[in-house]
């Protein structure tokens, strides 16, 4: 422990600036490392802007060695196989709806009494929702423990490099060797000395889980399945696969085939996998790769075939779209606990078919069942939030699929509740996007909603990102975050068929900060942050953002006359999307409980 603390003095001293990291001692002269300053130090394994371009062009070209690192770097934590092989795992991904399956899941199973882990990503407001305990994000005090272990650990081993030369002395070869404190070679490790952001947190959750003693946990995949550093799972308990749709095409492929097939890289030799209904080709490529690796593949029923004895399934989350991942959920979790139990009267087995794919049969759900999926919570996916006469409507779509699923509610909602007010009703769409997402598409979708605003704004909260460490993004540069939100006011424009507005109001600043408004079209605006873009909408009418978030930034006279409409309607309608992290930017504000 003592080699831990001087290894961990040693990494603040040397970053403390670079980071942000204001730490301070105690009485007794020992250090007093808080949430906050993990974080930053969590921060600092972001991958750079300058070298993102090379890690996926490695992730690309040798996606193997994903693997092959996060196994170094468990070791070196002192993880092992056989370790997380107790940890009883539900192993979950898809395109869209793997997040809200889990949650389903980890609900259900948490009422039958076992304490459970949740692992998934991203997180809306505070890292440590990526982490969950029976639920709740484990608290600052464990994230901030168990981080410093983790790192430490990983600090303790060094990397020393062997250099073979010819006889003119040129380099032949470099070897990496990581080497223990006592100076035993652990093993030969293609990777560096410090895992990337998502490498680092998927081997604290399987720290955390192992030391806090879940009965099981549910994983959600970060990318693909294949290559995802969550895929050193040797031996999950089922595994689980939501809808497939083109997503991060530059690693998983281009062809709905080719991110089937990385999808499918979760399967294990006899382990059952549960698919919703896919469309004829990946399905296709399900199959063959369920009958290469040597596993049952079932297809879920629709949720309206399970018998509730009390009319239809109630879901806790809104959208005809979390019915198959309520289904999903309901496969997974009868066969956790078939496996737990080794039999269960009350839940018949699947009936075992002699095909390659065999539709899993619907059964009458227990009442902790039902109640699990009537009390699931997942904010930020279809989530509906009433601040008086502003009500937001919240979902982080960001593929063309989930957002097709996106307009599909937010026009069901607002239908509902545009028709009981009297007075004029606003709608206003707040969008963002990342990486390499089409946002024309998504944009398209959204056309139809016949919104009177579009704002856009980058995913940076406020500013000044004192505080704000949890959201920090060091993977694209501010200029390139509002270069892109520029473009998307010129896609919308180009849809709705406004002109350009032209004049001194393209020019508008904060004094000493980014613009406030990069440029002004008719009914589009663009502002730097999504702390400004909320108190523009809003014009002051919602409560909960006028305690928590002021003073006001300032804006010119004639954009606040823009926002006359909004101050008169009866009622105004908000809907955030295209981004988790837009959306989490959001909640921050909209929803200060998150925060705390």
């Amino acid at each position: 422990m003592v080699r831990y603390s001087l290894v961990i003095l040693s990494f603040l001293l040397h970053t403390k600036d670079q980071a942000g990291l204001h730490f301070s001692t105690s009485s007794t002269g020992l250090f007093i490392m808080d949430y906050e300053e993990a974080v930053c130090a969590l921060n600092t394994l972001q991958t750079n802007v300058s070298v993102l371009d090379q890690v996926r062009r490695e992730r690309r070209e040798l996606p193997e060695l994903q693997l092959q690192a996060m196994w170094g770097f468990l070791h070196r934590t002192g993880l092992t196989v056989d370790k997380l092989d107790h940890l009883n795992i539900i192993h979950v991904t898809g395109t869209k709806g793997k997040g809200s399956t889990c949650a389903f899941t980890e609900r259900i199973l948490r009422d039958y009494g076992f304490r459970t882990g949740f692992y998934s990503s991203p997180h809306l407001v505070q890292v440590r929702e990526r982490i969950r305990i029976n639920g709740q994000p484990i608290s600052k005090e464990l994230f901030t423990k168990y981080f410093w272990e983790v790192f430490a650990q990983l600090d303790a081993t060094k990397l020393v490099q062997h250099f073979w030369y010819n006889t003119s002395g040129t380099t032949l070869l470099v070897q990496h060797f990581w080497y223990n404190t006592s100076g035993t070679t652990l093993l030969d490790s293609h990777g560096v000395s410090m895992p990337a952001y998502f490498r680092f947190l998927t081997i604290l959750a399987f720290h955390v889980f192992i030391h806090e003693r879940v009965d099981l946990a549910v994983i959600e995949v970060g990318i693909g399945g294949a290559y995802d550093c969550t895929n050193v799972i040797r031996k999950p308990w089922v595994c689980g696969i939501s809808s497939l749709g083109i997503d991060h095409t530059s690693i998983l492929g281009n062809t709905i085939e080719e991110i089937a097939w990385q999808k499918a890289g979760i399967f294990k030799p006899g382990v059952p996998v549960f698919t919703v209904k896919q469309p004829d080709r990946p399905m296709t490529v399900l199959q063959d790769r369920a009958k290469e690796i040597g596993c049952p593949l079932w297809v879920c029923p629709d949720l309206e075939q399970y018998e509730s004895g009390a009319g239809p399934l109630s879901l806790g989350l809104a959208g005809q779209q979390q019915r198959c991942n309520a289904s999903l959920a309901l496969q997974l979790t009868k066969t956790w606990l078939q496996r737990y139990r080794q039999s269960d009267d009350q839940l018949a087995a699947p009936v075992v078919e002699n095909r390659l794919v065999s539709q899993a049969t619907a059964f009458k759900p227990s009442p902790i069942m039902v109640k699990g999926l009537e009390a699931t919570e997942w904010p930020g996916r279809t989530q509906t939030l009433r601040h008086g006469p502003v009500t937001y409507y919240l979902d982080g779509a960001h593929t063309t699929g989930s957002m097709q699923a996106c307009v599909h509610w937010f026009s069901q909602e607002i239908q509902q509740e545009e028709s009981s007010k009297k007075g004029p009703v606003i709608r206003v769409l707040l969008f963002n996007t990342t990486g390499e997402r089409d946002s024309a598409a998504m944009l398209k979708l959204l056309e139809p909603c016949q919104f009177d605003f579009a704002v856009f704004c980058p995913n940076i909260t406020e500013t000044i990102t004192e505080n704000n460490a949890d959201q920090q993004n060091f993977n694209v540069s501010v200029e390139n975050m509002l270069t892109h939100c520029l473009d998307n006011q010129i896609s919308w424009q180009s849809l709705s068929g406004t002109e350009t507005k032209q004049g001194s109001e393209s020019e508008l600043l904060i004094k000493d900060r980014l613009p406030l408004l990069a440029n002004i079209r008719t009914h589009t605006l663009v502002f730097p942050c999504i702390l400004s873009a909320l108190q523009w909408i809003s014009q002051g009418r919602d409560a909960v953002l006028a305690t928590a978030w002021s003073p006001y930034l300032p804006v010119q006279p004639s954009v606040k006359a823009k926002a006359e409409p909004l101050r008169e309607a009866a009622q105004v309608s908000v809907l955030v999307t295209g981004s988790l992290h837009l959306v989490g930017g959001a909640l921050k504000y909209l929803d200060p409980s998150l925060a705390s």
